[in-house]
Formats: C-alpha cells, sequence, structure tokens
C-alpha cells in the first residue's frame, strides 16, 4: 500500500531524511521508534506533503500512485492521513462544523455525495462513543480547551469519520493516560487494521504497541532505517535504548554520509 525507496528529504536546506526505504501492506501496522531528531516526524510530514520539507531523491508510491507529485489536499482525498504529534487549535470552528466541512470536501474530490447534516451528526456520535468521547465535546471549538489526551481522543474520532486508506500517527500516545492508551489503541486496531487499511505508527514508548501489536518496528536513526523486527525489538529498546555495538546511541551523519559521534 505504501512503498518508499531511498527516500532523501531536507528541510531549511538540511539534510534529515537520508535513504530511508520501507513498505507497509494494506492490513498492517507498522512502527517507527528513534531517537530524538532522527527523522521521525520529518518522515510523517514529507509524506503528507508539509511545505518546507523538500525531497531530494527517491520516490513514494501510494495505492500504485507517485505520492510526491500530489498536492497535501489531493493526498488526504486520496486517503491519506495525518495525525499530529501537537494537534493545533483552530478558535471560532466548532469540532463538528470542522470535520463535517473536511469530510464532505473529500467526498467531492472523489465524487462522492456530500453527507447531510442529519448523518453526518449520527455518524459522529457513532464514533465518539466507540471512541468513549462524550459527543457534546465535539460542539467545542476545535480543540480549544481539551487536554492533551482529549485531543488525541478527538483525533481518533476524526480519523474514523475521514475513514482514510492510510493513517501516519506521529507520537498518537503523547499525553495518555492508562485508559485512554487502551481506547486509542483498540480504536487504531477497529478503524484501520481490521478493515485491511495500513499505519504508520511513530512512538518513542512501547506501551502504546502492546495494545496495538504492529507487524513490524523498525528502528530510525540519523535519517535511515538501521534495524527492523517485531514487538520483541520495541521491547529490548525500552530496556536499552538505542544502543550501535553495547554504546548509548549518540551519532549524526556526515556531510559525505557516514556516521560519526
Amino acid at each position: 500500500m505504501l512503498n518508499i525507496t531511498n527516500l532523501h528529504a531536507t528541510v531549511a536546506d538540511k539534510p534529515i531524511l537520508n535513504g530511508v526505504s520501507l513498505d507497509v501492506p494494506a492490513g498492517e501496522v507498522h512502527a517507527i521508534m528513534g531517537p530524538n531528531g532522527s527523522g521521525k516526524s520529518t518522515l510523517a510530514y514529507v509524506l503528507a506533503g508539509r511545505p518546507g520539507y523538500d525531497v531530494t531523491d527517491g520516490n513514494v508510491t501510494f495505492d500504485g500512485v507517485d505520492l510526491l507529485v500530489l498536492e497535501p489536499h489531493e493526498r488526504a482525498a486520496a486517503g491519506l492521513f495525518l495525525g499530529f504529534q501537537y494537534p493545533v487549535e483552530i478558535p471560532g470552528i466548532s469540532y463538528l462544523q470542522f470535520l463535517r466541512e473536511s469530510l464532505n470536501a473529500q467526498r467531492r474530490s472523489r465524487g462522492e455525495a456530500e453527507l447531510s447534516a442529519g448523518d453526518f451528526i449520527k455518524l459522529a456520535r457513532e464514533q465518539a462513543k466507540l471512541l468513549e468521547m462524550d459527543a457534546d465535546m465535539l460542539k467545542r471549538p476545535v480543540n480549544v480547551g481539551f487536554s492533551g489526551g482529549e485531543k488525541k481522543r478527538a483525533e481518533m474520532v476524526q480519523m474514523g469519520i475521514l475513514a482514510p486508506k492510510f493513517a501516519l500517527l506521529d507520537e498518537t500516545d503523547s499525553g495518555l493516560d492508562i485508559d485512554a492508551l487502551r481506547i486509542v489503541g483498540e480504536g487504531i486496531n477497529r478503524i484501520m487494521r481490521d478493515t485491511g487499511k495500513g499505519v504508520l505508527l511513530i512512538t518513542h514508548y512501547e506501551r502504546l504497541l502492546e495494545h496495538v501489536r504492529p507487524e513490524k518496528v523498525h528502528v530510525l536513526q540519523a535519517g535511515r532505517i538501521t534495524r527492523s523486527g517485531d514487538i520483541a525489538l520495541a521491547r529490548e529498546l525500552e530496556r536499552e535504548g538505542y544502543r550501535i555495538d553495547g554504546e548509548t546511541q549518540g551519532y549524526e551523519l556526515t556531510g559525505a554520509g557516514e556516521m560519526r559521534r
């Protein structure tokens, strides 16, 4: 479903991704772990098409289509969803209004009929209930006054409503307590994996992965995938941290692409 080959990218002319190659089939959840500054969020932003993140080499196909030639809104309409590490607040616009406009914009782009107000409210209430969220919270301005956990749970409601083909989730576990972690993990499984869709989940911790049970765990270091495995790899990282030859990870890439301390 998502195939990344030798992806290089820069931010403000600084190389961040240095040859990422990754394949996430439909119906699978893959997790990305790695130290701060290794390029995890940059990878998500590049795939979503955020301005200022420039691809200098490599290619990405999504559902058989060249993803990199599409504008951000076209990627969203094609079924790509980005869950933010820090969901933004939008004062003055209710979450319900925001979600309905987002959904109908995507439906129009696919030549589908818009959802009526009544049908949309029913859908929103159903998704909020499944995420154990008070639907009345969706009447409030987008994320205004929400706790960190509420923002992430609301974002899962958004994902359930939009029903994307593939989700890029950037530290969705940030700010979640034990119960919310379980609810969000179950939501990822229900909305995405159980319907044959794909997920690339960025996280620092193994705790969410115990609920999601990813098919593969990848380690991103200095802009490259350096290790891949199953959830046992995540548990090892939780115990030992990011190490090379028994030493704590503290490497960066030189201009020539070689690793140094």
